[in-house]
């Protein structure tokens, strides 16, 4: 587990509480939580730059101490692995029993990542018991980049999903994350015909995903895959990237409102955007 927001009105519907496992499939340029991509390695550079001594090297393992640490992220911003040496192990009972705890202020749940399918077992197990002994909702918020078997599970167990879609264009998903996108748009489709797909995500990049054509060609498929599905655009940020993007400019709110209009026009109000922080 990499972090956990106890509660969050940006990761699905009402307020939720928001568990971000480690570990992704992708390796996307514009990654805004890159060091939730890889697992810990041990290699100790972490524990260097540390200043309170939260982090240890001991038994060629790196340990971390939760009192001591000030959420500096020094570390994670050293850390060469896309890593973070401050992830904690939960089964699923114990999220099982937190979640609990917290219920009476909670519309639901949502396991985010990193990419949180690349865990689906887990996510079932947490799902599954929820849904017997309480009556919040389940969301996973996932890049889709997953075989049918685990999609198949999610789906027995989920009460909705929110699909990142890093790129309509193949040419350029795949220059974003070096993988192809025909897996996404099956999974997509499977997804939507359960009734769960509850918002498709894009983030607004300069030189990806910014020009009219490829956000209108999102939308028109958008509204033909179904009648209820949300498109949300998020404009990008370089907060926490990594790679040579964080150089890119944040994307203006000129482009954003233009595109989201663009959107609109296609499918009415089911076109969303992100406008905080302008």
């Amino acid at each position: 587990m990499n972090k956990i927001l106890e509660n969050t009105f940006i990761d699905g519907p009402g307020s939720r509480m928001a568990f971000f496992l480690q570990g992704c499939n992708m390796r996307c340029l514009y990654c805004h939580n890159p060091e939730t991509q890889r697992l810990c390695n041990h290699c100790g550079e972490c524990v260097r730059t540390c200043p309170t001594g939260a982090l240890s090297f001991d038994g060629g393992a790196v340990h971390y101490d939760q009192a001591r640490c000030v959420q500096c992220d020094q570390c994670l911003e050293v850390c060469p692995n896309f890593s973070s040496p401050k992830c904690t192990v939960l089964d699923d009972t114990s999220v099982v029993e937190l979640v609990k705890k917290n219920q009476d202020f909670l519309d639901g749940i949502t396991f985010s990542g990193g990419e949180c399918s690349l865990q689906h077992r887990f996510v079932c197990a947490v799902f599954q018991a929820l849904k017997r002994e309480t009556k919040i909702t389940c969301f996973l918020d996932t890049n889709g980049f997953m075989e049918h078997s685990a999609l198949e599970a999610l789906c027995e167990a989920a009460d909705g999903f929110m699909f990142d879609l890093k790129a309509f264009d193949n040419r350029k998903h795949k220059r974003l994350t070096g993988l192809s996108n025909d897996l996404v748009f099956r999974n997509l489709a499977y997804v939507s015909a359960k009734g769960l797909l509850y918002e498709i995500r894009t983030v607004i990049v300069e030189g990806f995903t910014d020009d009219a054509s490829e956000i209108s060609q999102l939308a028109a498929y958008v509204r033909d895959l179904n009648a209820y599905t949300i498109l949300r655009l998020i404009p990008f940020r370089p907060l926490g990237v990594k790679s040579w993007m964080q150089n890119l400019k944040p994307c203006g709110r000129e482009t954003v409102v233009n595109l989201h209009r663009a959107a609109s026009e296609i499918m009415g109000n089911r076109a969303r955007v992100n406008l905080s922080g302008f």
